[in-house]
């Protein structure tokens, strides 16, 4: 038996009791490396810890993968992807894009998904029969904006400083191509994609929990998601996310270059 989109919520619920009297609350921070800044807050790993206790209780026999506490049954057909806060760096400045991510995946293919912001009151859920909006604007089904061309779409990446070398100059070829860009939305950019409100996000590094539950809400509103060189985004690595088969071409056509 599959989860519901009911689950779905019910594992934001228990994330959003952890994330959310943390947010603007002063928490500690732990740094991940000894050189550079991979900030961990106690709000990831509780989070975390929530969410994998619901989903053992109802789904024994599924597998996990999340960020903060390990994997577990990773060869299983069905795989839990967790990233407890998408956006830390966000989550402890105060600045609500950062979201909990929730994927299921059957096979190593990504089936639902749910991007929750708890401060916004935002939910954006997906599954076989597509994705759905929850919040202050109420409900509604989720579908992309149809843009036509590089030069109409706006576009969104998390910072250009993470890319370097042939990858910084291919994305800032877009970049120069396109109406509008903005920096720093992390997983809210791809609920904003899904909704209709942009057309394009180009990112790089990317771990599989960083994508498992977006991917489902990016498809399931019509939009396109792949690696950069156009496989499967499950694993992560380079990802383009469009909300047009228009605007994709015509960018991974420079990503390929």
């Amino acid at each position: 038996m599959l989860p519901d989109r009911s689950f779905f919520n019910r594992l934001a619920e228990v994330a959003r009791a952890e994330t959310l009297p943390r947010f603007r609350s002063g928490l500690d921070v732990t740094n991940k490396l000894s050189s550079g800044f991979d900030p961990v807050t106690e709000g990831d790993r509780a989070a975390e810890l929530a969410i994998r206790a619901l989903i053992e209780e109802n789904f024994p026999d599924h597998g996990i993968l999340g960020e903060e506490h390990g994997d577990v049954g990773l060869d299983r057909d069905y795989v839990w992807v967790i990233d407890p806060i998408d956006g830390t760096r966000a989550f402890i400045s105060g600045v609500p894009v950062w979201g909990t991510l929730i994927g299921l995946h059957r096979e190593g293919r990504a089936i639902m998904g749910m991007i929750e912001q708890p401060f916004t009151g935002e939910r954006y859920f997906a599954d076989e029969n597509g994705s759905i909006y929850t919040g202050p604007e109420g409900e509604r089904r989720l579908v992309t904006r149809q843009c036509e061309a590089l030069s109409s779409a706006i576009l969104f990446t998390t910072s250009p400083h993470l890319f370097a070398g042939g990858e910084m100059v291919k994305y800032r070829e877009i970049e120069g191509q396109v109406r509008l860009f903005r920096y720093g939305c992390d997983c809210y950019a791809y609920a904003l994609l899904a909704a209709g409100h942009i057309d394009l996000v180009i990112e790089n590094g990317l771990k599989p929990y960083d994508v498992g539950g977006i991917i489902p809400v990016i498809e399931g509103a019509g939009g396109i998601i792949t690696t950069w060189d156009g496989g499967r985004p499950e694993n992560g690595g380079s990802i383009i996310a469009a909300g047009s088969r228009a605007v994709y071409e015509q960018a991974i056509a420079i990503l390929q270059r």
